[in-house]
């Protein structure tokens, strides 16, 4: 876990310990994406309603990552892709799916 993946592992404890959600895992869950291609999101991060969200933490967006998610977003409909990143002082979330 890197230091941006660990300060927002703190926020989701809050998160969690204040009722807005249920539990989350750290790099818990493993997506097949294509032949020999696959994702691993940061987080996988269950809502207080039972809603289960992939958070996907960066401190820059490179455009392969963001191709990434959008396809794993395609690819599992199920599941909502949240691209998160810390900007001046503040989380920044962006959503797929």
């Amino acid at each position: 876990m890197n230091k941006t993946e660990a300060r927002y592992s703190l926020l989701l404890e809050e998160e969690k310990r204040a009722g807005r959600i249920q539990w989350f895992a750290f790099e818990a869950v493993k997506l097949r994406l294509a032949d020999r291609t696959f994702y691993t999101p940061d987080f996988l991060v269950m809502l207080e309603d039972g809603t289960l969200e992939f958070h996907e933490v960066k401190g820059f967006w490179e455009e392969d990552a963001r191709v990434k998610i959008k396809v794993a977003a395609e690819t599992f409909p199920l599941f909502r892709f949240v691209a998160v990143q810390f900007k001046k002082k503040e989380w920044v979330k962006e959503t797929f799916g």
